[in-house]
């Protein structure tokens, strides 16, 4: 079993609270209010599961400042008063940020039983596997940058 710190554990539980209230502000026709306390709960979180520094080095890396644009960009979108806009921006820096762990994610599905034959179905399965071998290609390309050297690899 993983074991946890404290802040680790709030974290989750911001985190948590924090999908959860992004989820249902969408479901309440991109409630502005409801999505604002979502971003909010879910940063705060992230940085309290992983640690503000390595939250800050995440999210500041020079390959994802245009992810980083978009989701944080999208986050003041929505804090302004612009819910559908913000989401947009929101999720499509998300997808930007979070493309190098959707193969672990893909993985891991594929060892659910229900979800793991639905993902084995042939027309999905193709498409699947070239999108997990493209996303492990360019992160790989990403990583082993000649011009960096070792930090790209640390800082990852």
């Amino acid at each position: 079993m993983i074991s946890l710190t404290d802040s680790q554990k709030i974290g989750m539980g911001l985190t948590g609270f924090g999908v959860f209230f992004l989820f249902f502000g969408m479901i309440l026709f991109f409630d502005k209010a409801l999505l604002a306390i979502g971003n909010i709960l879910f940063v705060a979180g992230l940085a309290f599961v992983i640690g503000l520094e390595r939250t800050f080095r995440f999210f500041f890396q020079k390959h994802k400042m245009k992810a980083t644009s978009f989701f944080l960009g999208g986050i003041f979108v929505v804090l302004i008063g612009w819910p559908i806009i913000g989401v947009l921006l929101e999720i499509y820096g998300f997808f930007l940020l979070f493309r190098g762990f959707f193969p672990v994610v893909v993985g891991f599905i594929r060892r659910i039983p229900v979800l793991g034959s639905i993902l084995n179905l042939p027309f999905i399965s193709t498409d699947i596997r070239h999108d997990c071998h493209s996303n492990t290609l360019r992160l790989s390309q990403t990583l082993r940058r000649p011009d960096q050297g070792e930090e790209a690899l640390l800082s990852s």
